[in-house]
């Protein structure tokens, strides 16, 4: 956030009705900083009007944390035992016959109750809060500049690209190590469904932002 003195500058100037190129020249040669000197100006709108008008800010709630942190938590809750729970169907559905043995049928059931109890509990919450934080943001479009909401999207873009992009790497090794099954290739093409719904779905939402300016 610009220094508070800074930003008081710039709108009186701008008020008096000073150049935008001629204030940030004066403040550069105070010993400004560029980048302090833009957040400045661009804290402020070029409408014309008689007092500076203030752009809307990002800010940062506890209680939109509070909700956005567990909504990204629940998702991936949800594509973790999704993923689980389609892996455990395909092992069963295309068996290995080294991997016959009754511990890795047990080991299997486990996997798929464990996938099951984690798609039901965390399914309906997720949605709940995916309606709840929808309805939010409809009702108040100030909460889209919610800087929690940015950054965990990002964050969420990092992991859905580097695991498309570790999942690419390793089905293209398992190929040229000709060791590329049915059963691996199907998970691959789990993975990548999960991950690429997840990367599209927030990418989608990072440029409709970006391109309204938030």
């Amino acid at each position: 956030m610009a220094n508070s003195t800074l930003t008081g500058f710039v709108k009186e100037a701008l008020e008096k009705g000073e150049g935008r190129d001629g204030i940030r020249a004066a403040l550069l040669s105070a010993g400004w900083r560029a980048d302090e000197v833009d957040e400045a100006l661009t804290a402020f709108s070029d409408v014309a009007f008689p007092v500076a008008v203030p752009r809307p800010q990002a800010y940062l709630s506890a209680r939109e944390a509070f909700f956005y942190l567990l909504f990204f938590i629940l998702l991936g809750v949800v594509a973790y035992n999704l993923g689980s729970l389609l892996f455990a169907l395909i092992d069963y559905a295309i068996v290995d016959n080294i991997e016959r043995a009754d511990y890795w049928h047990r080991s299997l059931d486990y996997q798929i109750r464990g996938a099951i109890a984690g798609l039901v509990v965390g399914t309906p919450i997720f949605l709940w809060l995916a309606r709840i934080l929808l309805k939010a943001r409809k009702a108040n479009p100030a909460l889209q500049r919610s800087r929690i909401r940015k950054w965990l999207i990002y964050v969420s873009l990092v992991i859905a690209g580097s695991v498309l992009v570790g999942d690419a790497i390793s089905l293209v090794y398992n190929f040229l190590n000709g060791d590329l099954t049915l059963r691996f290739t199907l998970k691959s093409l789990i993975v990548a469904a999960i991950a690429g719904s997840i990367f599209g779905y927030f990418i989608t939402h990072a440029e409709k932002d970006e391109a309204d300016g938030i």
